[in-house]
């Protein structure tokens, strides 16, 4: 063998050596991490579902008579009470019903005194009475539509019209309610046997994140969706304080039944690069075993994991986790840099 065939031979296996020793070495390879035991925890169910606030009656001021708006009584922001004088349209067609009425009731008190006499036929004093009450009822329908008052107490959301203009038909006045609202919201249909007419519940908004509003379930709509497999409920939110305004965005949280689950700190849940599974990592004898889970509730700065190897006694790493790999094996320590390599 010459010295160069030496040599390589030599460097050769100098180079599986090593390899064979890192191989060893990484093999052998030990992570320290914190461990702590699953036990489970008794939670309020609860579900979140987002929607806008709504004015519990709005009405469209229009009324059912053409002509000119004579007067607005009302503007924008004012309040007002079941009532108040709203509108004034052109008196014409209502002055005109009103003397035809008063000439009718003239009419009626000849007949009346007629028919007891039996100088009159019960034919003619029926065709005479028929055109009395129709008069009458136009008389009453063209007085609420010229003299249109509030139905309910409320504040006016909107005018698109000024006096005089001449009235097409399109509304003239918005008027909502505001110390109480409504808010419609749209619950999976799993959730059926627990929710009920008069449930409780509470309302949040990111304009104030201190405050937290009553409210209950008014109406639980009797049919499903079929394409969205949920239901509706109409809730019912006081608002005395005038805080909370129709067209809010808010966060409705329904509480549900109570369950034992399994909850970890939520940083200590695993987050797959460029996708939404997670993961997290028990102590399997000594062993590091990733497990995929789901999320479910967020309790504070914990959250619920589902999985079937996710139960109460098992061993949850919820320290030095960043760092671990399927089937490396774990030292448990009460101390640990969690910034050591």
């Amino acid at each position: 063998m010459t010295n160069k065939t030496f040599y390589l031979v030599a460097a050769t296996m100098v180079l599986v050596a090593c390899g064979k020793e890192a191989t060893v070495q990484e093999q052998e390879k030990v992570e320290i991490v914190k461990t702590m035991t699953l036990q489970p925890r008794r939670v309020q169910r609860q579900l979140s579902i987002s929607t806008n606030l709504q004015g519990y009656e709005t009405v469209q001021v229009a009324p059912s008579v053409q002509g000119r708006i004579e007067h607005i009584y009302v503007e924008v922001g004012d309040e007002i009470n079941r009532g108040d004088s709203l509108v004034r349209m052109d008196q014409t067609q209502y002055r005109t019903a009103q003397l035809t009425m008063a000439n009718l009731e003239t009419e009626m008190t000849r007949m009346n005194a007629l028919i007891e006499t039996g100088s009159v036929s019960q034919q003619a004093y029926d065709q005479a009475k028929l055109g009395y009450d129709q008069t009458k009822e136009n008389l009453a329908f063209l007085k609420k539509n010229t003299y249109y008052r509030a139905p309910f107490k409320g504040v006016v959301a909107a005018k698109n019209n000024e006096d005089g203009e001449l009235y097409g038909g399109a509304p003239i006045l918005s008027i909502t309610q505001v110390d109480r609202l409504k808010a419609l919201i749209a619950i999976p249909e799993s959730y059926i046997p627990l929710i009920k007419e008069g449930k409780k519940l509470t309302l949040e908004s990111a304009i104030y994140p201190n405050e937290v509003f009553p409210a209950f379930i008014e109406i639980v709509y009797p049919t499903v969706d079929a394409a969205t497999h949920t239901f509706q409920c109409k809730v019912q939110i006081p608002n005395g304080k005038r805080l909370l305004r129709p067209g809010m965005y808010v966060t409705t949280t329904v509480p549900l039944n109570e369950e034992d689950v399994i909850c970890v700190p939520y940083q200590s849940v695993e987050k797959l690069v460029g996708a939404n599974d997670r993961y997290v990592f028990l102590n399997n004898n000594g062993v590091a075993q990733r497990v995929a889970v789901e999320l479910g509730q967020r309790i504070g700065e914990d959250v619920e994991i589902i999985a079937p190897e996710i139960v109460p006694g098992a061993e949850y790493v919820y320290v030095g986790q960043h760092r671990l790999v399927d089937g490396v094996k774990l030292q448990t320590t009460d101390s640990i840099n969690e910034n050591a390599n």
